[in-house]
């Protein structure tokens, strides 16, 4: 017999014994929707800055309003899916999105383009909580494990997002109608996943406080998620420095994020079959030391092209951390799942709105090399968690 639904955004009762195949494919369809529209931004950048005529420093300040935005909806999220349901959260928020997506491609001065950002930010914010709050759901309905699949989606979605956008921009597209033909395509996945997506809460739930400070297990759950998240910006931000560094051009630069991007997409769609032979505490343990071990092999090889291999092996390790994490969220009794998917998402976040700067900060000081060993140690705490009881994370392995 499977688990009861969770209190919050449980199915309407029409479709209580209806609770599996079209949930999940609408939950995958949320997560392809929030990559698709996350990454279309990233080409769009360089005419940002032409169009607004910022510096690069000046630059740096208003892409921080996208994270701030995220960082401001992100607490507040798990609450109204709780009370509204999932599915009106992830329309509402992810046509949000589709709206306030064009204007970034028009926002003629740098006050506009950061409040579109502030807004866009949002929107993907809410977007990103409400879809992991169906996701730990559908899958604690499921019998068998279904993250790594969810979140591999939203890696796709990104390849296929700035993908897109890149090819339409180089064939000669101008940015409105690139940015117009993107938003359509995100808005026609969102409504193909509309239909399914988890519709309701009980009254009891609408009356959860709007913010829950987080505790127990819920704080050493986010703060791995941070570790992991960090290790992922540090990789956006900073591989093609550190490569380019080792004596690769400039434009071999991109090689290492690349490398890491495809290892990580591979690992997350094949990732349910090893979280379910695995189990999640090996995972984090697997997955922890493998991405130290990529740390490491970029610290010390002696070249660039040598360095590339860890990069491969830190995004395979990290791949499936994550979504091990949003499992035990689900599954740990501090809080309600929803308001602890809320705060993870917090605080993980926090690791990649952060991360660029700690990183930039411990380089300077002491050189970047040391700045990926110290993250190889972040790494190694995490495979030390998957030796713990960290609540939730233990599941999915089979006799």
């Amino acid at each position: 017999m499977p688990p009861p639904v969770p209190a919050c955004c449980a199915l309407a009762p029409d479709t209580m014994n209806n609770y599996g195949l079209k949930q999940r494919v609408s939950t995958r369809l949320a997560f392809l929707a929030a990559g698709m529209a996350m990454s279309s931004w990233a080409p769009l950048v360089p005419y940002a800055q032409s169009r607004t005529g910022v510096e690069a420093a000046q630059l740096g300040l208003l892409l921080l309003c996208l994270g701030i935005g995220s960082l401001l909806a992100m607490p507040v999220t798990g609450v109204l899916a709780a009370r509204f349901g999932c599915r009106r959260v992830i329309m509402w928020s992810g046509l949000g999105c589709c709206a306030v997506f064009p204007f970034l491609a028009i926002a003629p001065s740098a006050p506009l383009l950061a409040l579109t950002l502030f807004l866009f930010g949002a929107t993907i914010g809410t977007l990103d909580v409400a879809m992991n709050v169906q996701a730990v759901i559908v899958e604690k309905d499921y019998d068998g494990a279904l993250m790594s699949g969810f979140h591999g989606m939203f890696s796709v979605g990104g390849i296929a997002g700035a993908g897109s956008m890149s090819a339409m921009l180089w064939a000669g597209l101008d940015i409105v109608t690139a940015s117009v033909v993107m938003t359509l395509a995100v808005a026609l996945v969102l409504l193909g996943a509309g239909p399914h997506l988890l519709r309701e809460a009980p009254a009891a739930e609408r009356d959860a406080p709007l913010l829950v400070v987080p505790r127990g297990a819920v704080v050493v759950i986010g703060v791995l998620c941070m570790f992991v998240f960090l290790a992922e910006g540090a990789v956006l931000d900073w591989s093609a420095v550190m490569l380019t560094n080792g004596g690769m051009s400039g434009a071999q630069g991109g090689l290492g994020y690349a490398a890491f991007a495809v290892a990580m997409t591979v690992g997350r769609l094949n990732g349910d079959k090893i979280v379910q032979r695995w189990g999640g505490r090996r995972i984090l343990m697997l997955g922890g030391l493998a991405s130290a071990a990529g740390f490491l092999l970029v610290v010390l090889a002696p070249s660039a092209w040598l360095a590339l291999p860890g990069f491969v092996l830190i995004g395979c390790g990290a791949s499936n951390i994550v979504p091990v994490l949003f499992t035990a969220a689900g599954s740990q009794r501090d809080m309600p799942a929803s308001l602890a998917v809320s705060a993870i998402s917090t605080i993980g976040y926090a690791g990649i709105l952060a991360g660029p700067g700690v990183i930039g900060f411990v380089a300077h000081a002491v050189g970047l090399q040391w700045a990926f060993a110290a993250l190889a140690g972040g790494m190694l705490l995490v495979a030390f968690s998957g030796l713990s009881n960290v609540p939730g994370a233990g599941g999915g392995a089979r006799p």
